[in-house]
């Protein structure tokens, strides 16, 4: 079923969206050029902001969760670019690893955990789990909701490989972004392919250079479409190094705050949009959907923080609020779009209740992926044509994802 979508699409964005279509043979053309240069990330999901003037993702995730929330029509979509991911790594793999979140008791990351095996397990491998967590140290059953049943079994390591007993894998999968540290047990792997690398997750990597990076592929993507990369693009500012519990640390968060606002006041004013901006506190280390509060005036953040504590005090990322226009039954949607290697697989819409504060996922309508847009309608009125931008959008993030991860690969001056 497809959600019905209330959208106030007006201004720019109906521009926006009438150009890609137009220029879509460009665009293609333009990321099979990036590929062929560019190794994308094994996986991600980008969380993508529909504001009606501009659009713009905000959050990159390189170790997702959430594929259970995927419509079961696009699995097809996800074992074929499975496929292909696994071949371009390792053709002849066989046995494959998937190593989740130390915490599985959620029933939700649960049946994520068993949409993933089964993907793979379609794309023709063998998959077992293996878990980090010290409290593992005889297989464990976990029984789903809905009736099947996942095995975690301890990790078993040798002096270069890691596996389980009687499974030795040339591939292992984390589907953990190791937040807390990277244990000594994954490391040092040198006959194995580990996806995606740990330099990937999150005790090396940093919000604000994502950004940093993806405001430079989206200029060359605004150059070649003739537009203003600000339709596509999030203002932000890293505020690192503050210690916000003395005034000086204070200042200078509100220094950035002030900063973004006022870009941000002087973009509405150029495109006459009648909307008060809003900047978002985030972590630099972490994902978005957590730990972020909002402020729509500089002089406010000593309050938020008598009210509320910062998701991390000495490493922030001040970033443009992009509104979201885009509602189910007038709560809240955001487009979460997957991707598997550089194929954009599925995704659902975030929906925020705005009476119980609850969230709900309901699944992108990419079941009509496969259609191209149709050139020629009428913009906002097509829904292959909407989510065609979702695609470009995350695609784009995970563009620069890759140029992130080449930066900071630990390897990459053995080739210099």
């Amino acid at each position: 079923m497809v959600p019905h979508l209330a959208t106030a699409l007006t201004g720019p964005i109906n521009e926006l969206e009438q150009r890609m279509l137009e220029s879509m043979p460009a665009i293609e053309r333009w990321f099979r050029l990036e590929w062929m240069e560019h190794t994308p990330p094994f996986y991600a999901s980008v969380a993508v902001h529909n504001a009606g003037f501009k659009l713009t993702p905000v959050d990159t995730h390189l170790f997702p969760d959430g594929w259970n929330h995927l419509a079961p029509e696009t699995q097809q979509l996800a074992v074929q670019a499975a496929m292909a991911a696994i071949e371009k790594i390792c053709p002849e793999a066989k046995n494959l690893l998937l190593i989740p979140k130390n915490d599985t008791r959620d029933p939700a990351y649960q049946a994520n955990l068993a949409r993933l095996a089964r993907i793979f397990n379609l794309a023709g491998l063998n998959v077992r789990l293996g878990s980090l967590s010290p409290e593992v140290n005889v297989p464990v059953g976990l029984a789903l909701a809905s009736g099947e049943r996942l095995e975690l079994e301890p990790l078993l390591r040798t002096p270069r490989r890691l596996g389980l007993k009687y499974f030795d894998p040339c591939t292992i999968l984390l589907n953990t972004d190791l937040k807390q540290g990277i244990p000594g047990m994954l490391e040092d792997l040198s006959e194995q392919y580990l996806l995606p690398p740990l330099h990937a997750a999150w005790p090396t990597r940093r919000q604000h250079r994502h950004f940093e990076i993806y405001e430079e592929v989206a200029k060359r993507l605004a150059k070649l479409l003739g537009m203003d990369v600000w339709l596509i693009h999030p203002a932000s500012a890293v505020c690192s190094a503050a210690d916000l519990s003395a005034p000086e640390g204070i200042e200078s968060l509100q220094t950035q705050v002030d900063a973004i606002l006022t870009k941000t006041r002087r973009k509405y004013k150029e495109y006459g949009i009648n909307e008060k901006p809003f900047a978002v506190i985030k972590s630099n280390q972490g994902p978005a959907q957590t730990d972020a509060w909002t402020v729509r005036d500089a002089k406010d953040i000593p309050v938020l923080m008598a009210q509320q504590s910062l998701p991390h005090p000495s490493d922030c990322l001040v970033q443009e609020g992009v509104l979201t226009q885009e509602r189910i039954q007038e709560a809240i949607a955001e487009p979460q779009v997957y991707l598997m290697d550089r194929y954009v697989v599925g995704g659902y819409y975030r929906v925020h209740s705005t009476v119980n504060d609850q969230q709900q996922f309901v699944p992108l309508a990419f079941d009509q992926q496969a259609q191209l847009p149709q050139l020629g309608v009428q913009p906002g009125s097509s829904a292959p044509n909407r989510f065609y931008m979702y695609g470009v959008m995350a695609r784009l993030a995970v563009l620069a994802a890759s140029y992130e991860l080449e930066a900071t690969d630990p390897d990459a001056e053995i080739y210099d």
